[in-house]
């Protein structure tokens, strides 16, 4: 059958904290689109790098906003992001834009701040406002084939797409596992690998 066309990427690329596969539309469909994020010392602030727009790069402010003003809900030290931090988006040839990698910029720096790594078979789309409200995106049915595609079987999306879900074959839709969410928390709790116990780190 020869090589295949499509190699799934997310188990790898997520296997570290500060990872997490966004899911995305570009001018070929759907495709996922994994956020890096890393931290090092130095004054504390943002980099974005990977030919990101405007309005990407207002969402990663808002989410690292978002994570430092919920720490404590989020289990994050304060401190741990009072730092100069990396937020780079891989394939950087290619220009990016819109605010549907909102959630998934909080998934990928509330990961390198817990040190727990995302879920490698999750993926996730959503714009994230300053108080964690998940806002509707589009191109829900062309994300979630891309979902399939890349091996992943469970998304999040946001509650007020639900309508758009009819519009998702059938076959897909048994493939994957879709939450509808209203509040970026519950992506935070269900995206994130469980925290090691005390008696596993020792």
């Amino acid at each position: 059958m020869g090589r295949p066309r499509f190699t799934p990427e997310a188990h790898e690329r997520t296997s570290v904290p500060g990872v997490a596969t966004g899911l995305a539309v570009t001018g070929m469909g759907g495709d996922v689109l994994f956020i890096e994020a890393s931290v090092h010392d130095g004054p504390a602030g943002l980099t974005l790098t990977g030919q990101l727009g405007d309005v990407m790069k207002e969402s990663a402010q808002i989410a690292l906003t978002f994570v430092r003003a919920h720490a404590a809900e989020l289990g994050v030290d304060p401190a741990f992001l009072d730092r100069a931090i990396h937020v780079h988006v891989p394939a950087g040839a290619t220009p990016k834009d819109g605010p549907s990698a909102g959630i998934t910029m909080v998934t990928a720096l509330t990961s390198l701040a817990t040190g727990r790594p995302v879920r490698s078979e999750v993926g996730m789309t959503g714009e994230v406002t300053l108080n964690g409200r998940v806002l509707p995106i589009g191109g829900l049915k062309q994300k979630l084939l891309a979902a399939q595609r890349n091996g992943l079987t469970e998304v999040f999306v946001p509650l007020r797409n639900e309508p758009d879900l009819d519009d998702v074959p059938a076959d897909v839709l048994e493939t994957l596992t879709v939450h509808v969410v209203g509040d970026v928390l519950d992506v935070v709790r269900g995206a994130l690998s469980p925290a090691a116990t005390t008696a596993a780190a020792a």
